[in-house]
């Protein structure tokens, strides 16, 4: 029987990141993935690609996850973008109403069609509400900082500080990717077990950020972890998987490139 990795998030339109980056990866490794949207993101290309963002109606989203768990017996989850409170509450209830082996945060903050008032209402609640739930978390350096409440991450040091404060937060694992605007020539990750860390290096590939990165990752430690694989071995295997994938990035009519999920598979 095929594994099956599930994705709770959102979709962005252009297909480089999100609910799309998510399911790529889960076929590329091997699993069967699942999805529930949890909101629509679309670049607007007349304004500067930013962020255009609609939530999808909170029942519409439990009513998916009910199809979902049904459907399936799912037992491995990764949350992407959830977006606003509401859609949180629904999530956060969703989760509880079930045993799980591994769930997989990516801890998206914020997105730039919110106000900045409803942004802080999400990250607070993601804070108290998913966070506590999850296995593994897998912040950037912005998202470290605002949950480790760190004003700078700047060296090795201050990942590992950064991890060891986001796992008070409840966390099990916690892997804080420092991407390229970490200085230096490598791509440096911490991976925290609860007691020791663990640092993860590759080169940099150029010194651009490439849309759908941090999915990819937190993608792939979902599908590994949806096959029995370690939770060690699955950020390892997620990270080499996610560098090839930014080595041979997609581009387009956008100012930004595309990680490309079949670069990596196995």
């Amino acid at each position: 029987m095929v594994d099956q990795a599930y994705v709770i998030a959102g979709s962005e339109a252009t297909g480089g990141a999100g609910l799309q980056a998510d399911l790529r990866t889960f076929q590329q490794l091997g699993t069967y993935g699942v999805g529930t949207v949890t909101c629509i993101v679309s670049f607007d290309p007349k304004a500067n690609w930013g962020h255009r963002f609609v939530p999808v109606d909170p029942q519409v989203i439990a009513d998916q996850i009910e199809a979902a768990t049904s459907a399936y017996d799912l037992d491995v989850v990764k949350i992407g973008m959830l977006g606003t409170p509401a859609t949180i509450d629904v999530v956060a209830q969703a989760l509880a109403g079930q045993s799980w082996q591994h769930v997989v945060v990516d801890p998206v903050l914020i997105c730039k069609g919110q106000e900045p008032g409803a942004a802080l209402d999400t990250d607070t609640a993601l804070r108290r509400q998913i966070l506590p739930l999850a296995t593994v978390t897998t912040p950037n350096l912005f998202e470290a900082r605002t949950l480790a409440g760190m004003d700078e991450i700047s060296t090795v040091d201050d990942l590992i500080e950064a991890a060891r404060r986001i796992a008070d937060l409840g966390p099990r694992y916690v892997v804080v990717k420092g991407g390229v605007e970490f200085p230096g020539d490598d791509a440096v990750d911490v991976f925290f077990d609860g007691s020791d860390a663990e640092i993860l290096r590759a080169p940099k590939v150029g010194h651009a950020r490439v849309a759908g990165a941090g999915c990819t990752l937190a993608a792939a430690i979902t599908a590994e972890l949806a096959k029995g694989t370690d939770v060690g071995d699955a950020v390892s295997r997620a990270k080499e998987f996610t560098t090839a994938g930014i080595v041979e990035r997609v581009s387009g009519n956008t100012p930004f490139d595309a990680v490309w999920q079949g670069a990596g598979g196995r």
